[in-house]
């Protein structure tokens, strides 16, 4: 194997046992006792940021005495968006609450391959239970009791950067949020209140994240100019207490990376709601291109095992919990294509597999196969148990180091490769985007990418797709003939409508396993086009039989919180508390 092993951390995040993952937490503030000392007294004004405000020295220092017992919960809430908990690195038990369990499998990259859980039963992908459904909200409760009381902080505006950046990553976890459910009680949590009761719609959070991105944008594009001694202590303070960059490894490098990514979370929002705004879908990408989005790999922010040591959470959950396997759509989608990753990244069977029906078997190690979405799995978490656990998942080797991104350069280029297929000013064509996203499309950490781009110039000819059909070695349902009708090379004398599958297609398969990303993604665009989901009558009644599931439902068994969501919920959100209510990006129209 040609690529080196920068830290050896796998050994800690597999030394956790299956009791461990069967007595996780409940998700959500009970999340957060690490943080319990930050007080709801803070209350100040986050959306405005003086950063012309000129500190002294010896008030600067007075502002990080008062502030630096609670910055470490803004390091907390920086592992909470991917997965933290409790002050820790992202490790697999929140990070199966927030992905795994839900975004995962709606996105149809991967599939649970067993029902018995210690704490709930998990029946198929849409299992309207309340013992799960909640989970990928867990995350932003944690970021927000992390870091809207360190925002609110009256010395805070002495260091406007550091507010700045902390707001930054709170916008990140709030779109994410409202993309899960809808409406939220965004205003009240950015006040710190401390029992929040009005739900605001999601026109009025976007429009309000993006209004901070700016002034966040602003704030840091000053920085150059202030003092030398200044621009040290804050080089200091970020050294200290953020780790979604490579300073750690190379030095702090200014607000550059930061800038780029406030820039293109706009430039991804903008694209979300290209059917219900599109001037304003527009305005807002012109915007973040022309202020800088990322366009290197030294400038995307996430995660990094290499830089903060911890193994991919997935590794766990996957190789060690048998919690997760390859969805038959995907599967499908990467045999189609001959992908890159069917050759190194996605494991073929671990071992037989008999087919029910006929008695044939599948030797070990013969090929890759998913589990259809929405399919009634058994019980057990052994092979021995349960067969399902000898389908594909995926290669330690190769998800142990993966970042974990907030927005990934691949992914900015797929917008701006929409954009330009728009015919929006994004700074270059839609082909060179396009291109330029595939080439820098892998899962693997930046630095060890040989295998990938062994393979990638072939990929980008591919014209035309393989002849494929998924077939379930168990012998569950029907075979499946793949969905996907387009190859890879670009031609421009396709329909706008099948460069746009393009784009979509590539972008899913560079977010993975960014899986809250690429389901938004699949119910803005239908791309790319994937098997039915099973069952859905597991659901809570609302998706009809092989339909996409919309939103993740409030569902509270809480009376207070269940008045909220009846006096402003309901209203803010124009529709039922159900999993096929679309959200206000969501809208049932062609892409053109």
């Amino acid at each position: 194997m040609k690529r080196k092993i920068f830290f050896s951390v796998l050994a800690v995040a597999t030394a956790f046992s299956l009791q461990s993952c069967l007595d996780y937490d409940v998700p959500g503030d009970e999340l957060n006792s690490d943080q319990s000392q930050l007080s709801n007294d803070f209350q100040g004004d986050i959306d405005q940021i003086n950063y012309h405000h000129q500190t002294s020295e010896e008030g600067f220092e007075a502002a990080y005495t008062a502030l630096a017992p609670y910055l470490g919960s803004c390091k907390t809430a920086q592992y909470c968006l991917r997965g933290g908990k409790n002050g820790d690195v992202p490790g697999a038990h929140a990070y199966q609450r927030q992905y795994g369990l839900g975004p995962d499998c709606y996105a149809n990259y991967m599939t649970i391959p067993h029902r018995d859980f210690m704490y709930g039963t998990w029946t198929s992908t849409y299992n309207n239970s309340n013992d799960f459904n909640g989970d990928p909200r867990g995350s932003y409760s944690m970021v927000k009791n992390g870091i809207i009381p360190v925002l609110n902080h009256p010395q805070i505006d002495s260091i406007p950067e550091v507010k700045a950046i902390n707001l930054l990553y709170y916008c990140i976890s709030a779109q994410e949020m409202a993309d899960i459910s809808g409406p939220f009680t965004y205003i009240e949590d950015k006040k710190n209140i401390e029992n929040p009761s009005v739900y605001n719609d999601m026109e009025t959070i976007y429009r309000g994240i993006v209004q901070n991105l700016d002034t966040i944008v602003a704030c840091l594009r000053n920085f150059s100019s202030r003092p030398e001694w200044y621009k040290n202590r804050v080089g200091d303070v970020l050294m200290s207490n953020n780790e979604t960059n490579r300073d750690l490894l190379s030095g702090f490098s200014g607000m550059t990376t930061y800038i780029k990514l406030a820039n293109s979370l706009k430039l991804r929002m903008a694209m979300h709601i290209v059917k219900v705004e599109p001037e304003l879908a527009q305005k807002w990408a012109e915007e973040a291109v022309r202020d800088g989005v990322v366009e290197s790999i030294d400038e995307q922010s996430g995660l990094f095992p290499v830089v903060s040591g911890f193994a991919h959470p997935m590794v766990t959950i996957i190789d060690s919990w048998g919690d997760s396997r390859l969805s038959a759509s995907f599967e499908s989608l990467l045999m189609s294509l001959d992908h890159p990753y069917t050759k190194y990244l996605i494991t073929k069977n671990s071992n037989e597999i008999t087919n029910k029906k006929t008695g044939e078997v599948l030797p070990a190690n013969k090929k890759i196969v998913g589990i259809r979405s929405g399919t009634l799995v058994g019980d057990g978490q052994s092979y021995g148990q349960n067969q399902r656990q000898a389908y594909s998942g995926i290669d330690r080797n190769y998800l142990n180091d993966a970042p974990l991104y907030l927005v990934k350069f691949a992914e900015v280029d797929f917008l701006r490769a929409e954009g330009a297929l728009r015919g929006w000013n994004m700074g270059g064509s839609a082909q060179f985007f396009y291109e330029r996203g595939i080439r820098n499309a892998y899962l693997d950490e930046p630095w060890y990418v040989f295998e990938y781009n062994d393979l990638v110039e072939e990929y980008l000819q591919r014209e035309k797709p393989v002849e494929y059909v998924q077939s379930d070695p168990m012998g569950d349902g029907e075979d499946w003939p793949s969905l996907t009708k387009i190859g890879v090379k670009w031609n421009e004398a396709d329909s706008k409508e099948t460069k746009l599958e393009k784009i979509i297609t590539q972008k899913y398969i560079a977010l993975f396993p960014l899986s809250t990303e690429a389901w938004t993604e699949l119910r803005r665009t239908g791309y790319p086009k994937c098997f039915p989901v099973l069952n859905t009558s597991d659901g809570d009644g609302s998706i009809a039989q092989g339909e996409l599931i919309r939103r993740v439902p409030w569902q509270s068994t809480d009376p207070i919180e269940l008045q909220n969501i009846n006096n402003t919920g309901i209203t803010a959100l124009g529709g039922s508390d159900l999993q096929a209510t679309r959200l206000w990006w969501d809208v049932d129209a062609p892409n053109f």
